[in-house]
């Protein structure tokens, strides 16, 4: 079996625009797409599970659990949906959420069973300078729309941090996941205190600037 491989780059300027240029404007000639980040891995199951289950019906998506990993160390679980991975190219679409994207069909989707692998390896400075930039993006998004949802209500009130620590941490295995649980559940809450501390800094500014 032979595969072709061609390399691509553009200027990055948003996951969406970036996705969009990957299915649209290169070389992929096949009906379906499999989008994988750089730190995602398909097992042997799921490759199997895609070609008999999958590529045999008519789907125009399918949707993956994530097996989300630090260092080979899988977690019990994460509060991390699961995810369209593999589409009809003529079929898909791609929305931009906050700082992110998603992969979207309006035809028929399968749920595999089996999970996609999320094997997280990046520096801690790589991860704090990324959140940063992120929740700069989350920040304007909050402050422009989503009025009515809970979670938002209790990011602006900053109520999420412990909230979410404490979600996560049980989400990935507690005290029996060790270090792999504990560091994630740390750093969602990490990344929901960076939100929380930049909606306090606007709410401070604007109460400043009413009092001039």
């Amino acid at each position: 079996m032979y595969f072709l491989l061609t390399w691509h780059t553009r200027p990055f300027d948003s996951f969406r625009a970036q996705w969009e240029y990957a299915i649209h404007q290169t070389d992929i000639t096949t009906d379906h797409v499999l989008a994988l980040d750089c730190d995602m891995e398909v097992s042997p199951k799921l490759l199997e599970e895609i070609a008999s289950k999958f590529l045999e019906g008519n789907y125009d998506g399918g949707l993956m659990p994530i097996d989300y990993r630090y260092y080979g160390r899988s977690l019990a679980g994460s509060i991390c949906p699961p995810q369209i991975r593999i589409f009809r190219r003529d079929a898909v679409k791609v929305t931009q959420l906050n700082h992110g994207h998603k992969f979207e069909v309006a035809g028929p989707v399968y749920r595999l069973r089996n999970r996609l692998i999320h094997d997280d390896r990046k520096s801690l400075e790589r991860w704090v300078e990324a959140q940063l930039r992120y929740q700069k993006e989350n920040e304007a998004e909050l402050h422009n729309g989503h009025r009515g949802r809970a979670r938002d209500y209790a990011r602006r009130m900053g109520l999420m941090p412990p909230i979410i620590g404490v979600l996560a941490y049980l989400r990935a295995g507690g005290p029996f996941k060790g270090a792999a649980a504990a560091r994630y559940a740390y750093e969602r809450m990490t990344s929901e205190s960076i939100l929380a501390v930049r909606l306090m800094d606007a709410r401070l500014r604007k109460a400043e600037g009413s009092k001039q």
